[in-house]
């Protein structure tokens, strides 16, 4: 084991911002399969699950990138505190209307519902490019590779805990307590956040205005074809590979395993990816990154295929478990070379742009999963959508090299480098 695998952990701010994101993201896991699970019971229609997905997305893409120039403008932990804030405002109304219910009629819990996950995804903006720059601040340079690989595995443990136990507590509690559940979670995420000090906000040039500096980061990022390829390439992927939207409809009505099983189907793939980020955090990648991550990406393209066209459950699991291992080397090669190739004073404005593709590629990629659904069928469209998925590879494969040739040998310095010209250019 690397003597420094674990470096990263003993620092305590990075200790507090760990446990935020896990209980954030335990919040936010319990939220999608019960929500997802509380609509499909009110309508018994897959489109519905769709539309939950694009009242996220909508807001998240909207006010993405404006979010990223705040990041790199305002002091990133006092808006990581004020989008917590958010999510538990939320939390504590979808609790509200559960409690209610028996006094609304089903357009009106809809209305609530969808007007709730509406500002989820207002906050779920901000949070992503905010979350994203803030990580450097806390963390050394020479360790922020396993510290990316640790805050993946957090995220991956809070994804087997918030999905499997969001199920578990949805059908034996009740959509109550799954909200309650998710609220209290909420809370003390906030606790942890606010404990942490906050970091002086990037030398920037004041006198450029928010249309000026959000293009130049997307300037920045589409001028870097090693970055706009894995986040275009992400997009597709999992935007035509969305069959974990569907899973509710696979849980009820092909498995037949209950909200219990989409819980325990969903955290599958956490299962697979939380094992494969704590390899990564003691074997880190080097040579050959870009043809591991295209690889990885084909491999779950498979795996959406074999699980659209399962009738076993435990088949279904072990695929998604697979597909889980997949998705978390394609996660952690993007997430990382964004971070190495990107300069201290852009990492809000290019993670807003790579949230708006992630945003788009899951909550969009859910409402065409469900809109699919509707128009040809729960298994023909998961099918298509895998087949899609290795589509979107060879087209990659084929138009973007800097990517396929891509390791990460050397790659730490790309933004240092950025930085030092942009320092001579103004000079």
């Amino acid at each position: 084991m690397p003597p420094d695998a674990y470096a990263a952990l003993r620092i305590p701010d990075y200790r507090r911002f760990l446990a935020m994101r896990l209980m954030t993201t335990l919040t936010i896991q319990i939220m999608s399969v019960s929500v997802g699970y509380y609509v499909y019971e009110l309508t018994n229609d897959p489109l519905m699950l769709g539309f939950i997905g694009l009242a996220e997305a909508l807001p998240a893409i909207g006010i993405s990138l404006w979010a990223g120039h705040l990041a790199d403008k305002y002091n990133r932990r006092n808006m990581l505190v004020g989008c917590i804030s958010v999510l538990l405002v939320c939390s504590l109304a979808l609790l509200a209307v559960a409690l209610g219910q028996a006094a609304l009629s089903t357009p009106t819990l809809l209305t609530f519902i969808y007007g709730i996950m509406f500002c989820t995804g207002i906050a779920r903006g901000f949070f992503s490019p905010t979350n994203f720059a803030f990580l450097p601040q806390i963390v050394d340079r020479e360790r922020l590779q396993n510290a990316i690989s640790w805050n993946s595995s957090t995220w991956e443990v809070a994804s087997i805990t918030g999905l499997g136990i969001g199920g578990l507590i949805y059908g034996f509690g009740g959509v109550a307590a799954a909200f309650g559940t998710m609220s209290g979670l909420c809370a003390i995420a906030l606790v942890f956040m606010v404990q942490i000090p906050a970091r002086p906000v990037p030398t920037f040039d004041r006198t450029e205005t928010a249309l000026t500096r959000i293009k130049a980061g997307l300037d920045f990022v589409f001028s870097k074809q090693v970055i706009i390829a894995s986040i275009a390439m992400d997009l597709f992927a999992v935007f035509f590979g969305g069959a974990v939207a569907l899973m509710p409809i696979f849980a009820k009505d092909i498995l037949h395993v209950g909200p219990e099983g989409a819980g325990l189907l969903r955290a599958a793939m956490a299962i697979g990816a939380i094992t494969m980020a704590v390899f990564l955090a003691h074997r880190p990648l080097g040579k050959g990154a870009g043809k591991i991550m295209m690889a990885c990406v084909a491999g779950f393209g498979l795996c959406i295929i074999a699980f659209g066209l399962s009738t076993s459950f435990y088949l279904s699991f072990v695929v998604m478990v697979l597909a889980g291992m997949f998705d978390e080397v394609s996660v952690f090669i993007r997430s990382a070379l964004v971070h190495f190739q990107t300069p201290e004073h852009m990492k809000g404005r290019v993670s807003s742009v790579s949230t708006i593709f992630i945003t788009s590629s899951n909550e969009l990629g859910a409402f065409e999963s469900g809109l699919a659904a509707r128009m040809f069928g729960t298994v023909p469209s998961v099918v298509f959508g895998g087949l899609m998925t290795l589509a979107v590879v060879g087209v990659t494969w084929w138009r973007a090299p800097k990517l396929r040739n891509f390791d990460f040998k050397g790659a730490q310095g790309s933004a240092a480098d950025f930085e030092e010209e942009e320092a001579l250019e103004k000079d």
